[in-house]
């Protein structure tokens, strides 16, 4: 059986796990084992926090939300308007409403008005 030179192959993964590690700090970035742990660690909590983007991103806007809300005293809380929005089929996501209630307080005074009447 002849002999497998193992030079490209094996140089080649390393080099894609470097590449990846580059911008770690210290032995994370220099030393191929440390390396390969670390992306493994990166790239586990990166999926779990994309979730928890999501999530956070969500309770911010209700918040701003909120806030809005309760300071024009359009409805008493949150809860009732995104109710009365359901009901009346105006279909204004979380994202798109804090949005509006920061840049444009009036303009979410007419849509609460909408809903009432």
């Amino acid at each position: 059986m002849t002999r497998v030179r193992r030079g490209y192959m094996a140089r080649r993964r390393r080099t894609k796990i470097r590449l990846f590690a580059s911008t770690f700090m210290g032995a994370h970035s220099r030393l191929t084992r440390t390396a390969t742990q670390q992306k493994m660690r990166a790239l586990v909590s990166s999926h779990r926090d994309r979730g928890k983007q999501k999530r956070d991103f969500r309770r911010l806007w209700i918040t701003r939300i909120n806030a809005a809300v309760r300071e024009k005293g359009v409805f008493y809380h949150y809860s009732r308007l995104i109710h009365n929005l359901y009901k009346k089929q105006l279909l204004l996501n979380r994202k798109i409403l804090a949005q509006i209630a920061i840049s444009n307080k009036n303009c979410l005074y007419m849509i609460s008005n909408k809903i009432i009447k």
